[in-house]
Parts: structure tokens; C-alpha cells; sequence
């Protein structure tokens, strides 16, 4: 049940029945048709824009079509009131008993708020994929809380969803890993050992060096790097991605995919990708023109390999190839992506942080070339995290060398608080992550608010429960509701109605974090009337000695609770049973 999708499905029998009864021209386009909730909620439940869009095609004044539109609406039992407003919109109130009817779906229908939008589509959500030289930190986490949230509410609306870590195991960085469990090798047989050359210090390193001189004892001492250097960057980098790997699991992230970025050389791959390309005219030797702003020294006009990604959206085209014939980052990139294609997704989502905003044009342009434009990408970047404690910024643990790990703030607040906060602002704004407020017991802490929402209504069904009250989940559902009439009751049902919308919003434009920001809202209202319920006898759930009416009122309240922790469920986070 979509009460809104019901409403606006009403607005368009009603305009086809205008225009079978000669008042509206035959022909006129209903997509842009809306129903939504109005600006001020002063003005009704509902409001349509039907009149303002469709007045022009129809040559007509939009209160003409409004005044005609609400009339025959006002025709249907859910409608109290039709009413034009300003220049043509038009404001609907609904009867209580539509109101009531959405907390018996609720109850009742345990698919309540998930879409068929996705109609099965196959969607590659590609996350995290830090490279695997170290832990995963706090950057990281952002994206892998998104990444994941995001995966999860594609499904709840009706995608096919595989979750996807790129495992950039194919660049130099990885050498350098391999150099850096070198220094910890020769560390753990006893020797002196410097840091330098941009290798990696972090102690996370020191019992891979251990675990390798266990393995091979001194064998290893002397020799060259080129005879060392590929045993140890496959060591090293397996040792990265268990370390990975049990980052991801310590906030409740599952991959369904590992793909690595090395099984793109020497298979064809990069090679196939780029002649797709060049079949299409795309590539082609050229000089690119100097970089705009400041010259850099050691910048010269060169030919090389393009890629011509301008010819789909791109301000510049791109190399594909560097001054001594070896590919550019940006080639396997692209054979990566043609794999996602062949793969036969439909829909592409890379999650990456915001130092990668020069990256998502020519990505975007690789893939509409190589697909014909049929595979559309969407590129979400996460910006930084700052981390604060007794307002002041905040650094923990230098185990990881330079940065602040995930497991570090896991350990620190839990992962359902890591992952709600995480959720709390747009994932290209930057997010303030408190150590304090967190953890604190207050409004202002959108985990506890929620989270309170749900124990207040596990506590009702307990003291329902000692009072002799039946609250079984069959006989809540069975319950006569008509009795929910006040407005603070009747603003919670209508936030209950909400929930089905705002899922298909939240899914078509990308954005997990309208569901916490929902769940916030939801449970501001529930509050809202449990405190009335201290001033008003007749608005607490439990009625002393009139157990059908506590029984409807406990189903407005556990209604509240299945929508809640169905919210929780697509964030990842688990609802409370109560507050200690």
C-alpha cells in the first residue's frame, strides 16, 4: 500500500473522466502529475499540481481544470475536501478511517513500505574499495556505511542488488606495501630498519612481518628486490584484505564481490575495453592542451593515446596511455567497468571519497561509450569525517601510522551509533562525528531519539502485557481503530503513511539518508503524543479498564515500531528493546 501512489492513481481516473466527458482535450501527457504532501500542512494531507501542469497543453486556466478536478474528487469516500488554492493547486484532507486503514496495513502487511520500482533491474553498488595497504579508517567508513545502506534500500525497493569491493591491487601502491612488509620482515628477524620512501610505517604491518619470517625464516635476507618483490605483494596483499575484510565485518558489511583489479592485466581485458573504444572512433593519437591555471614545470606537449571522452560529456579527453607505452590508471578503470556491463548490470553505482570528484566525467563518459549509453553511472561521493570529543578535535590511536582506523571508533561507540551518524547528514557534506553527543541520552542525538521510539513502545506492550491486556500481533491487527481520531494520533498515522513515498524517493535519487532523517521524524511525532499522553488521560495507549481502546491505541504505537525497525533494518542498525 502506497497511500500517495492510491491518491494520485484517484487524480488521474478523475482527469480520464473529465476527459471522456468533453471537459479536458484527449491526448494530454499525465507523467509530470503529482500528489504530495503540501508545503504547509495547514492546507490539508495532500495536494496535487494536476491543474498547474496539464492548463498549458490544455489551453485552459488552471482553476478551470482545479474546480472541475476537485469536484469530481470530492465525489470519492477518502475525500473530505477538495479545495483551489492560489493559482490552481489543489488541497485534499482524507476521512480519519484512510488514516486508520494505514495502521492496519502496517500491522498487517509485512512487505508495508517496499516498492516494486526496481522491477529486478541488476544493480552493481561498488564501495569501499580502498587499496589493500591497511585498515580501513574513518573516511572509509562513511563510505562503506552509504555504500551499504544504499545497497540495502535498492533492494527494499525491488532491485536486484550485488555489493561490489575493487581491490586496486594492480597499482604501484601495492609495491609499496610489499616494501613496507619487507622493512617489518627484516624487522622481525632482528634487524634496524627505516621508513622511508613513502613506505608504510603503521604497526598494523608488524605481525605480517612476523607471520613472513615464521614462513621463510632468513631466506629472504639479501636477496633482490625484483626475486622478492611478486611473492610478497601477493602476501602482503592477502594479508591487507583479511585485515579488510574483518574491518567491514566489524560494522555488519558484507561483499558479495571481491573483484581484483590485477586479473585485468595480461588477460585482454584492458586490451578488449579499449579496442570496444576504438571500434567507435574514440581513440586516437593527440597532444592535450596545457592544463588551465598554473603551468607545472615539468609539463610538455606530448602525443599520446586519448580516449575522446568529450564526445560524451567530458571537458577534456583523457590518456589512456603513458609516455612509455604502459597503461594509465584510468585504462583499467575502464576495462572494469566493461566487465560490470558484460556482467549484464543494468544500473552502476560507485560510492568514492570526494578527492575522486576529477574523476567522475571521464568514468561517467567511458561508461556511456562502452555501453551506447544504455547502462546509466551514478558517481555518489562522501566527504570527510571530522571527529570531536569534549568539542575539541579529536585523534586516537596512531596504530595505523598516519590516520584514525574504523575499528577504532567501532570500538568506541558500537556499529549500530557508527552507522546511524554516518547516515545523519547528505553524503557530499561534510559530518561532524562526536564522541560525546553520540553516546548522549537527548533529542539532539538522532540514535537515541530513534532508538527511544522503539523502547517506549516495548514498554507499553510490557505493561500491556502485566495489566492482562492482549497485544498479540493478530489481535493488534484486529483491532477497531476508528477510535484514532485526535490530531496528535492522526499526525502519527499520516507519518506512517509516508513511509511507502519516501522509500521510492530515497532509491531513486540515491540517498540513504532521507530514511534516517524519516525515522527521525516519525519518532519526533510519537513522542510528541506519548508526552501529550502525560497532560491527556485520554490520549495514553493503556485505558484503565477499557481494553479495546488500549488495544487501538497500542496498534497505532506497535505500528510505529514495525515501521521503525524496518528503517533501522535498511541502515543496518538493530532496533533496541529498551533503554538502560
Amino acid at each position: 500500500m502506497n497511500l500517495f501512489a492510491d491518491i494520485r492513481e484517484l487524480v488521474i481516473d478523475s482527469l480520464d473522466q473529465l476527459t471522456a466527458e468533453g471537459l479536458l482535450p484527449a491526448g494530454l501527457e499525465m507523467k509530470n502529475v503529482a500528489v504530495e504532501p503540501p508545503r504547509d500542512a495547514a492546507h490539508g494531507d495532500m495536494a496535487t499540481n494536476a491543474a498547474m501542469v496539464l492548463a498549458k497543453p490544455a489551453k485552459m486556466k488552471p482553476r478551470d481544470i482545479a474546480e472541475a478536478l476537485a469536484a469530481k474528487l470530492a465525489e470519492d469516500h477518502r475525500i473530505t475536501v477538495a479545495e483551489v488554492a492560489g493559482p490552481g493547486f489543489l488541497n485534499l484532507r482524507l476521512a480519519d478511517g484512510v488514516w486508520q486503514g494505514v495502521i492496519g496495513t502496517a500491522l498487517t502487511d509485512e512487505s508495508y513500505g517496499r516498492s516494486n520500482m526496481g522491477q529486478g533491474r541488476k544493480v552493481n553498488v561498488e564501495y569501499v574499495s580502498a587499496n589493500p595497504t591497511g585498515p580501513l579508517h574513518v573516511g572509509h567508513t562513511r563510505g562503506a556505511v552509504f555504500g551499504d545502506a544504499l545497497a540495502s534500500l535498492l533492494d527494499y525497493a525491488g532491485y536486484d542488488v550485488t555489493r561490489e569491493y575493487y581491490i586496486n591491487d594492480g597499482g604501484a601502491q601495492v609495491d609499496v606495501l610489499a616494501r613496507s612488509v619487507y622493512l617489518r620482515y627484516l624487522e622481525a628477524l632482528g634487524q634496524e630498519v627505516a621508513f622511508e620512501d613513502g613506505t608504510y610505517p603503521g604497526d598494523y604491518l608488524i605481525p605480517v612481518g612476523k607471520a613472513l619470517a615464521e614462513a621463510y625464516g632468513d631466506k629472504l635476507v639479501g636477496v633482490r628486490e625484483e626475486e622478492w618483490l611478486p611473492e610478497i605483494r601477493d602476501y602482503a596483499t592477502d594479508a591487507m584484505m583479511h585485515l579488510i575484510r574483518s574491518d567491514l565485518a566489524m560494522l555488519g558489511v558484507e561483499m558479495d564481490v571481491f573483484y581484483s583489479e590485477k586479473s585485468l592485466y595480461g588477460t585482454g581485458q584492458i586490451e578488449g575495453a579499449i579496442a570496444a573504444l576504438e571500434a567507435q572512433g574514440l581513440i586516437y593519437e593527440g597532444v592535450l592542451e596545457p592544463p588551465k591555471g598554473k603551468m607545472p614545470e615539468d609539463w610538455e606537449p606530448r602525443e599520446q593515446t586519448l580516449f575522446r571522452s568529450t564526445a560524451h560529456g567530458d571537458d577534456v579527453d583523457r590518456p589512456i596511455k603513458k609516455s612509455d607505452g604502459s597503461w594509465t590508471y584510468f585504462a583499467p578503470d575502464i576495462a572494469y567497468h566493461y566487465t560490470k556491463i558484460e556482467r549484464g548490470f543494468d544500473v552502476l553505482i560507485d560510492i568514492l571519497g570526494a578527492d575522486h570528484g576529477g574523476y567522475v566525467k571521464r568514468m561517467k563518459a567511458a561508461v556511456s561509450a562502452l555501453s551506447a549509453g544504455e547502462v546509466p553511472l551514478d558517481i555518489k561521493l562522501t566527504q570527510l569525517v571530522r571527529l570531536f570529543k569534549n568539542g575539541e578535535p579529536f585523534k586516537m590511536s596512531k596504530r595505523a601510522g598516519t590516520f584514525i582506523m574504523l575499528r577504532d571508533v567501532v570500538e568506541q561507540v558500537g556499529p549500530d551509533v557508527t552507522r546511524f551518524v554516518m547516515l545523519t547528514r547528505k553524503n557530499d557534506a561534510p559530518l561532524d562525528f562526536d564522541f560525546d553527543k553520540v553516546l548522549e541520552q537527548s533529542k539532539d542525538n538522532p540514535v537515541f531519539y530513534v532508538n527511544y521510539a522503539v523502547a517506549r513502545v516495548n514498554s507499553v506492550l510490557r505493561k500491556a502485557k502485566e495489566a492482562g491486556i492482549d497485544v498479540d500481533d493478530a489481535t493488534l491487527a484486529a483491532a477497531d481503530l476508528s477510535g484514532i481520531t485526535h490530531e496528535s494520533e492522526l499526525k502519527v498515522a499520516k507519518s506512517l503513511a509516508e513511509w511507502p513515498r519516501l522509500v521510492e524517493i530515497a532509491a531513486r535519487t540515491n540517498e540513504p539518508h532521507r530514511i534516517a532523517f524519516f525515522l527521525y521524524d516519525l519518532a519526533s511525532d510519537f513522542h510528541a503524543l506519548w508526552n501529550r499522553g502525560n497532560d491527556e488521560v485520554g490520549l495514553r495507549f493503556i485505558q484503565e479498564g477499557d481494553v479495546a481502546t488500549s488495544q487501538s491505541k497500542i496498534a497505532l504505537a506497535k505500528a510505529v515500531s514495525v515501521v521503525i525497525s524496518s528503517g533501522l533494518g535498511i541502515l543496518g542498525v538493530t532496533p533496541v528493546e529498551e533503554m538502560r
